[in-house]
């Protein structure tokens, strides 16, 4: 039985209602959807909960009346009350079983970004899903709060999830301006959209307004050019992209083009084999490592959390 046959037998064929299909994006190698997960995608077993509380969002500071980009709190203070009482991780948690499960996580992506033999643009990292609701913005922050351990690293965690941005609800802020702004040029200063936060070496790009021709704005030079501002402005950073799931948005397959890794979060019990499949063919040939996380799952150890590798093609599993 293949490795990912293994993974799956995790995964429930629970039917589900899901977005009308998306035609594939031409892929660069023709290997088939069977094939990709064949190659792609090992497992990392995850226990916690998503969030399911409603997010109380803090006051935005008085903007001068001249200078519309001010709406932009240039920080906000993430309340780690709030995010223990969410499941989420706290920069101060440092020995809980969730804290370990997410060093096992990112281990291997800053190995790929920083290490040796680094893989091209191995710093942008994009967490997505195959479908909505299956816990990839509570991996993303608590893997962007992982991250931010780090002696000597930092991170971007960018609200790339720009159809429903669920960044300001999960951690407690609120926002005027953001990544769509910058890609419009209704605002030019990245430092002005940037904002800090009160846990050091973490930072967040909000999503912006909205905006029908999101897609196209994703694609277009605007974001190469933002993108590799983001990638190279601190030799440090690593830019983490919470993303639109795969099957229910245009934007998600646009976005991983960008990408030096790609981080997939299937539910346990809940996500359907073939939307797993039909997902990782549509980022075939993207970037050259594809993981999985397997999320909402019960532990197999004494310990508290279960780690079974991070798989990719393109690279060896490790």
């Amino acid at each position: 039985m293949s490795i990912i046959e293994k993974a799956l037998n995790k995964i429930g064929d629970k039917p589900q209602a899901q977005p009308e299909p998306l035609q594939p994006t031409p892929m660069t190698a023709e290997i088939s959807a069977d094939s990709l997960v064949e190659q792609a995608v090992a497992k990392i077993e995850i226990k916690a909960e998503a969030p399911r509380q409603t997010a109380r969002s803090q006051p935005v500071a008085a903007a001068p009346a001249d200078a519309a980009e001010a709406l932009i709190p240039r920080q906000v203070n993430i309340d780690f009350a709030l995010l223990r009482a969410r499941g989420l991780l706290t920069s101060d948690d440092e020995r809980s079983a969730l804290a370990e499960e997410y060093r096992m996580i990112k281990r291997p992506l800053l190995a790929n970004a920083f290490g040796s033999n680094p893989v091209k643009n191995g710093n942008l990292i994009m967490v997505t899903s195959s479908l909505p609701g299956e816990g990839k913005t509570f991996t993303a922050i608590n893997l962007a709060i992982s991250i931010a351990m780090e002696l000597d690293r930092t991170v971007l965690l960018v609200d790339a999830d720009v159809a429903k941005p669920r960044m300001p609800e999960y951690l407690g802020f609120r926002s005027e301006h953001g990544l769509l702004d910058i890609l419009r040029q209704d605002t030019r200063d990245l430092s002005n959209v940037i904002l800090r936060t009160n846990i050091d070496k973490l930072s967040i790009l909000p999503a912006g307004r909205t905006y029908a021709r999101a897609t196209e704005l994703l694609a277009s030079e605007a974001m190469d050019r933002l993108i590799a501002e983001l990638a190279n402005r601190y030799p440090d950073r690593l830019v983490l992209f919470d993303s639109p799931p795969l099957l229910a948005t245009s934007e998600a397959s646009v976005l991983a083009s960008h990408m030096g890794q790609i981080v997939m979060v299937a539910e346990t019990d809940k996500t359907p084999k073939n939307a797993l499949r039909e997902a990782l063919s549509r980022v075939e040939g993207a970037c050259d490592v594809i993981g999985m996380v397997l999320n909402k799952s019960a532990s197999h150890n004494a310990g508290g959390y279960g780690y079974y590798g991070y798989g990719g093609y393109g690279k060896p599993a490790y």
